[in-house]
């Protein structure tokens, strides 16, 4: 399935969040992940942000589609993603 993930983590924990969300999805903008995921992947992310989360405090919002396919998608401006793939960011 396809996801996109957006978060909103106090300070102290956010770059754990960065590190750990990076290893399943691709990071496309501040605080916004996409990428292909199967429910297996997708738990095991969840349990891990929700080690480190403060749940009063975090937000972390998960959208699931079944595919890229469904999605039409517009950017404006630079695509993160695209830099970030280059080897840039």
């Amino acid at each position: 399935m396809f996801i996109l993930l957006v978060y909103d983590i106090g300070e102290k924990r956010v770059n754990k969040a960065l590190k750990i969300c990076r290893q399943y999805l691709d990071w496309v903008q501040n605080s916004v992940f996409e990428g292909e995921l199967t429910k297996a992947g997708l738990e095991t992310l969840k349990k891990r942000l929700g080690k480190i989360m403060n749940k009063e405090e975090d937000s972390v919002r998960i959208y699931k589609l079944r595919s890229e396919d469904y999605l039409t998608m517009e950017i404006l401006g630079i695509d993160k993603k695209q830099v970030a793939d280059d080897g840039i960011l």
